[in-house]
């Protein structure tokens, strides 16, 4: 089966587990290292809001860990890690890209944890060591407004080319690499297409920092102002851009550089210093099942799924017909921190709201 991308509204019931040779047990009483799972759970969350919430009141219902969370970006979420990590406010991060879990797991952060339910992930979506696995995919987009680009004169931008144009002055809506992962994969996205040239690829940035009306913290937000008609251009992963249309915000169009673009893997972890590892471990678990992955369609959350069980509506787009760029997520993990304070100094500082 083909790997899509969404490109307009399903609805997907949730599907009974299926594992490859054996069904695993998510039943209310599942049991996790020896004994029946309890007490309290909160999750750092770095998808929409409506899809950490589905997610998070299903493993209640599912096991009956009062399961709570808190939306962040990326960014967010390292630092709050980082300067809580001896005592933890997170039991588990579920969702947001690859290069941030890569970041925490450079910072000692998470827990190295293997689920058995890793097994039928691919390699590719998933660290090698156990510190996190991927439970979606998204690629990273153009989200235009069609009647702003109108207004301006200006075509559907199909070359990051494209969003350089003077007529787009103030026009482009971002968030800040070094708040937002989806940012973050848009700068190392342009080190990628640079053959891996740094300087370059911040080069690029402060070309695009001249069209930028402000940054946000979060990646999903450059998509609602460009809904919203307050700019022409959102860059944001396409699977957020359409939750927008179907939401109502008509005017918007999904598009790809013709050059490639990034990727993000969303993945779940355990944090280090849980005060419930075995509701955390349970979580990341059942995080992993094709039952959660159905959950996104239900709410409108369209990325790609990497439990092959998972159910895929046929009027999505085809990944193959979007041309990606070989994203090395180690190495991207490993030059975050350097990159973004980079960008922090030489093209813009992190909003503070």
């Amino acid at each position: 089966m083909k790997r899509k991308i969404a490109l307009s509204f399903a609805v997907v019931a949730s599907a009974s587990l299926a594992l490859t040779g054996c069904v695993v047990d998510t039943s209310p009483k599942a049991a996790a290292a020896g004994g029946e799972l309890s007490g309290n759970l909160t999750v750092a969350c770095g998808a929409m809001e409506d899809w950490c919430q589905a997610m998070t009141e299903a493993f209640t219902e599912k096991t009956g860990v009062k399961t709570s969370f808190v939306r962040l970006s990326s960014g967010e979420t390292v630092a709050r890690l980082n300067a809580g990590k001896d005592s933890p406010e997170f039991d588990v991060w579920h969702g947001g890209p690859a290069d941030g879990y890569g970041a925490a797991k450079k910072a000692g952060l998470l827990e190295q944890y293997e689920s058995p339910n890793a097994s039928v992930i691919p390699d590719k979506y998933k660290d090698a060591e156990g510190y996190w696995a991927g439970v979606y995919v998204g690629a990273l987009g153009f989200c235009s407004n069609k009647a702003g680009l109108e207004k301006l004169g200006v075509g559907v931008p199909t070359s990051w080319n494209d969003i350089l144009d003077n007529k787009l002055k103030g026009q482009v809506s971002t968030a800040h690499p070094s708040t937002s992962g989806t940012a973050f994969t848009t700068l190392w996205t342009q080190v990628t297409l640079n053959n891996g040239n740094e300087d370059a690829g911040l080069d690029y940035m402060r070309k695009m920092h001249n069209n930028v009306l402000q940054y946000s913290k979060s990646g999903t937000a450059p998509g609602q102002t460009a809904g919203r008609g307050e700019v022409a251009v959102g860059l944001v992963f396409s699977h957020d851009c359409v939750k927008y249309k179907e939401a109502g915000m008509t005017d918007l169009q999904v598009s790809f550089p013709k050059e490639g673009t990034g990727y993000e893997v969303g993945g779940v972890g355990v944090v280090k210093n849980s005060k419930n590892p075995a509701a955390a471990k349970a979580y990341v678990d059942w995080a992993l099942t094709a039952e959660a992955q159905d959950l996104g369609p239900t709410v409108g959350s369209y990325q790609i799924l990497t439990n092959p069980d998972a159910k895929h509506d046929d009027r999505m787009v085809d990944l193959d017909e979007v041309k990606l760029v070989d994203y090395d997520f180690t190495l991207a993990a490993a030059e975050k921190s350097k990159l973004t304070k980079r960008f922090d100094a030489e093209i813009a500082p992190q909003p503070k709201e």
